[in-house]
């Protein structure tokens, strides 16, 4: 993680959204994600807009068609023995369309990425659809 963390930054201020996010979202009644992006330039990591979502088919229709992004996403969900879990997961999204350039920006950081947020698991997606089955990706009882 050495060369990641000299490489990529994260503002102050990200930093304590990504705390206020992990803390604020432990026990949410509802799906709760926001999005981030690096900037290609500065290669800093920042939240794409100030949006949480609550709802996953709208942030799946809000994500970029070419282009990647990391999805912080806690979604409660019933277990199959019935008890209530709230996993904390990043989403890698790396749509097939997107330039190979971008594909290394954004593979480059994503163990960044985990490790500051404090993510429990990566789960990579490669299109907006495939946030429709992320309950069984998480374990949840169908």
């Amino acid at each position: 993680m050495a060369s990641e963390s000299r490489l990529y930054t994260f503002s102050a201020d990200t930093q304590e959204k990504l705390r206020k996010f992990r803390l604020g979202t432990s026990r949410a009644k509802d799906p709760q994600a926001v999005v981030y992006q690096i900037d290609k330039h500065t290669l800093e990591i920042a939240q794409a807009n100030d949006t949480t979502y609550s709802n996953v088919q709208e942030l799946g229709d809000e994500l970029p068609d070419h282009s990647p992004r990391f999805i912080l996403l806690s979604y409660p969900l019933t277990l199959p023995s019935g008890r209530l879990s709230v996993p904390y997961v990043l989403l890698y999204y790396l749509p097939v369309t997107c330039n190979a350039e971008l594909r290394m920006l954004y593979a480059g950081a994503k163990e960044l990425m985990r490790n500051t947020a404090e993510v429990g698991k990566v789960i990579e997606i490669a299109e907006a659809e495939d946030l429709e089955t992320i309950e069984e990706k998480l374990g949840g009882a169908a």
